[in-house]
């Protein structure tokens, strides 16, 4: 069982996700499927990954009980403003073939469009009616989530932005924290940099007895940071979720901590993305 984490409306949301991106429907129906049977109880898709139908399909097909998941989705850019997002939610509802999901997010925050505020007021009404249990934002910046707590009736729940040890978004985690929002991690094991290579992370691993990628998700579950790696690999899949059964010590922390490149090397909000 993985752990989970207590948001601030009195649900909670498991520490490790299972990432859909760039899967298709085809591709990630079994994917669904390997991860379920592995203990994975919280997916992440998203309408800009275009595999919500697949996810659905990956989710009938490991027969597991809808209740035991939580399922995110997140609408992008075209549904921002003009309560857009509530026919954008009901598309992906419709997609994925469920009455709801547990987390709906703000893609992206696009400040230059400055829609970002009537959006949440969308997503407001989408939780009053039950069509999403919780709502959060991605990819915000301290100012961005300063903006929208100042209007918002309901607080974001999460705020899922790119975080590793390269990235570990001080700033984004401290404004978060400040707000009783979770801070979720995507590319939480670096995808498409060195990451799992560097010395400091090897040199934990080869102590633990365990893979670099391992150390790395370990390093976010412990900072009580939501972690979602994405693989279409079996077994990476199951390693990916044994990560409960050791723990980093103060001065594998400070280790890691030297591995940070600053908040430049991170995407930027401004234009969408992942």
């Amino acid at each position: 069982m993985i752990p989970s984490l207590p948001l601030n409306n009195g649900t909670s949301i498991p520490l490790i996700g299972l990432g859909t991106s760039p899967l298709n429907d085809a591709q990630v129906a079994p994917v669904i499927v390997t991860a379920i049977e592995a203990g994975y109880r919280h997916i992440d898709t998203a309408v800009r990954y275009g595999n919500e139908r697949g996810v659905g399909t990956g989710i009938r097909d490991s027969g597991i009980a809808r209740e035991e998941l939580f399922v995110t989705t997140k609408l992008d850019g075209e549904f921002q403003g003009d309560d857009r997002a509530i026919a954008g939610l009901d598309g992906s509802l419709e997609r994925l073939g469920l009455d709801y999901v547990d987390l709906l997010l703000i893609h992206w925050p696009l400040p230059s469009r400055g829609e970002y505020v009537s959006t949440w007021h969308s997503f407001e009404k989408l939780l009053a009616a039950g069509k999403a249990k919780t709502i959060g934002v991605s990819n915000f910046k301290p100012a961005h989530i300063a903006t929208l707590v100042a209007e918002a009736e309901v607080l974001p729940a999460v705020n899922q932005v790119q975080l590793s040890p390269y990235t570990p978004r001080l700033a984004e985690r401290r404004a978060d924290d400040e707000h009783g929002i979770a801070t979720e991690s995507w590319s939480p094991i670096g995808a498409g940099n060195d990451l799992l290579a560097s010395p400091a992370i090897a040199a934990i691993a080869e102590r633990v007895g365990k893979t670099a990628a391992q150390v790395v998700l370990r390093w976010h579950v412990q900072q009580s940071l939501v972690a979602i790696p994405k693989s279409s690999n079996a077994r990476r899949i199951r390693e990916n979720i044994d990560i409960f059964d050791f723990e980093l010590t103060a001065a594998d922390f400070d280790s890691i901590a030297a591995l940070d490149r600053g908040p430049s090397a991170g995407v930027d909000s401004d234009h969408e993305g992942h």
